[in-house]
């Protein structure tokens, strides 16, 4: 498990770096282009725990988006066939990232899909 807190902490300096110097294409494309490797099964409930561990030991607090995209690039190293959503809210606006494995949620609450209008998946 140590070992895969350290791989989601460094998978979280990676997007920080990203969301700070480079665009969002940039990070969109970083996911997008990430492809499964069927090799290396590790449950997927080990792996997102990892990932809370990682955001807990972060050095400041992590976004939705960033945390988003270091579990879909995480999960996939991992074999599963996640996918990073973005989705938006109208009124009042906002905005949220979760990922997601065969439409099932698997970082956040079960029901966003729900509250937020899906505007893409990568």
């Amino acid at each position: 498990m140590k070992r895969l807190v350290l791989e989601s902490w460094c998978l979280l300096l990676i997007f920080d770096y990203v969301m700070r110097f480079r665009t969002f294409e940039d990070l969109h494309r970083i996911v997008r282009e990430r492809r499964v490797q069927p090799d290396k099964m590790v449950p997927s409930a080990d792996l997102c725990r990892a990932i809370d561990l990682a955001c807990v030991f972060y050095f400041k607090p992590v976004r939705c988006l960033q945390r988003s995209a270091a579990t879909a690039l995480l999960l996939r190293r991992h074999g599963w066939n996640a996918e990073m959503v973005i989705g938006v809210q109208v009124l009042p606006f906002k905005s949220h990232a979760w990922c997601e494995i065969e439409g099932a949620v698997v970082n956040d609450k079960p029901y966003m899909s729900e509250i937020y209008a899906v505007l893409e998946r990568c």
